[in-house]
């Protein structure tokens, strides 16, 4: 268990303080082991996946002990700080296990504050909700991982915590919202349906703070720039919710924001990933094939495509290489397109990047169906 003044970061460059300070990581290819190691939290890392993540393409035969000078150096590194080393970067067959509480990371306790934002929402609870989300967004200092982009792990990671920070900035602003606060989110939400353009529960909130603010003009141009915006890129119109709220403005119908924040919070407490204790080394979901089997989602990302180098491999010609990857975030675990040829559905919908996926959701690549199911207890 880490010390309880050693705290790492993911949620922007990577990071590792100790009393209030931060330490010197080293190279590129030593923060790429520990970020591994860190996203992986609790979890085994085999030696293997260390060494892809960190030397990518064609590792030199020299990586093995380069690998373990690395971890070598990461140890002295903890111990430094006032750690036990030996108790934090435990050598574990067949590869490294970073144990790390979610107390001492940004990304555990985001997912802390984020379930407890949810949960009180669901309730009824907009004060408390927001607070807690509030929170968890405060974990956020740039870009997951800014420092490491260049290496190809990084990548499925960030976009699925990405999803999950717009997950929980859309639960903050119905939680606004419902307390009243319109005004405290219009900016915000401007913002980011300028950099999300098609996600649509993002127009539904900026369209209803402009409306309970009583800016209706605002409210109708937004809802024709989204479906403009829809028809010129996608070829589709806005999904019923959007259309029903246009007809609720048209006829000035009041809203009941309190109901819409219960509603967004059911949604995502639908995706919440269920605790595991400490210890991630066993499954806690998987995907149930048409034929009733079943793939656990055990490691950090699962990868789903044609290659038999794949966790989950569909032989079919019409399946990428690569299609898509499951990432677990430690809050929930996120579908991501690998910018494959034919798509990624989730519920019936195709996923334009990344999905959260809710318990019981159907996910459909080329014909194959896969049912999500996340485990109980």
């Amino acid at each position: 268990m880490a010390h309880s003044t050693i705290r790492f970061g993911v949620l922007g460059p990577l990071q590792l303080r100790a009393d209030g300070a931060d330490l010197p990581l080293g190279p590129a290819k030593q923060r790429a082991v520990l970020a591994t190691l860190l996203i992986n939290r609790n979890r085994t890392v085999p030696i293997d996946s260390l060494i892809d993540a960190a030397w990518q393409q064609g590792p030199p035969p020299e990586a093995r002990a380069s690998l373990h000078a690395h971890v070598s150096r990461l140890r002295s590194l903890v111990g430094g700080a006032g750690a036990d080393a030996g108790a934090v970067l435990v050598s574990a067959q067949p590869g490294y296990r970073l144990n790390v509480p979610d107390e001492a990371c940004d990304f555990g306790r985001f997912a802390i504050e984020r379930r407890a934002g949810i949960q009180a929402a669901t309730a009824g609870r907009f004060e408390e909700a927001s607070g807690h989300l509030s929170a968890a967004l405060a974990e956020w200092r740039g870009p997951v991982l800014e420092d490491l982009r260049d290496f190809g792990f990084v990548d499925a990671f960030a976009a699925a915590l990405t999803e999950d920070k717009l997950v929980t900035l859309t639960a903050r602003a119905e939680a606004e919202i419902a307390c009243g606060r319109t005004h405290s989110v219009i900016s915000e939400l401007e913002a980011l349906v300028d950099e999300h353009p098609y996600r649509e529960p993002l127009w539904a909130q900026l369209i209803t703070a402009y409306y309970l603010a009583e800016r209706q003009y605002d409210a109708l141009d937004a809802y024709g720039r989204l479906k403009a915006t829809l028809a010129d890129d996608l070829g589709i119109d806005p999904g019923p919710t959007l259309r029903g709220l246009h007809q609720r403005i048209l006829r000035q119908e009041p809203l009941d924001a309190q109901n819409a924040a219960r509603a967004t919070a059911k949604r995502a407490a639908a995706t919440l990933r269920r605790p595991s204790g400490g210890s991630r080394e066993s499954a806690v979901a998987h995907l149930r094939d048409a034929a009733g089997g079943r793939h656990p989602l055990l490691a950090q990302a699962t990868r789903v495509g044609r290659l038999a180098d794949n966790d989950i491999v569909i032989d079919d010609e019409t399946v990428s290489r690569y299609h898509a990857v499951i990432v677990d975030t430690g809050n929930s675990f996120v579908i991501t397109d690998l910018q494959s040829a034919n798509g990624v559905e989730v519920a019936g919908q195709r996923i334009r990047v990344s999905a959260t996926l809710a318990d019981g959701d159907r996910i459909c690549i080329c014909g194959h169906e896969f049912t999500f199911e996340i485990r109980e207890g």
